[in-house]
């Protein structure tokens, strides 16, 4: 089982960047896709963005040319570097850990980190 901790959500401005860390533990991180989730108030988790363990990325489609996923396996580290960012962009953020073959499958969850972008 993974453990995985979110940090760097906060408050900004419409327009300003933050980019979310996290920090993997109990697994080869190496081995595994890991992906990044909203989940906004009343509507429903969706994923954001998702890197392999080979380094190809998949986006959706709102945050796309704005929101870059990267990882660093010597620090059992994913990061989400969040550019342009809007209000509706607004929502709790939460790293997962799993695998992908064909499709994805999520296996270990962070908390979640809130991130909330002002008018």
């Amino acid at each position: 089982q993974v453990q995985l901790v979110e940090s760097g959500g906060g408050l900004v401005q419409a327009g300003g960047s933050l980019r979310l860390s996290c920090a993997a533990s109990g697994s080869i991180f190496s081995i595994n896709t890991m992906g990044w989730h909203r989940q906004a108030p009343g509507k429903q988790r969706e994923l954001v963005a998702a890197i392999t363990s080979y380094g190809s990325t998949k986006y959706t489609d709102s945050v796309k040319g704005r929101f870059t996923i990267s990882r660093d396996n010597a620090k059992n580290t994913v990061y989400l570097q969040m550019n342009s960012l809007k209000p509706e962009d607004t929502a709790v953020y939460y790293c997962s850990s799993g695998r992908y073959s064909g499709s994805y499958s999520w296996v270990s969850w962070g908390q979640g980190t809130q991130v909330t972008v002002s008018s």
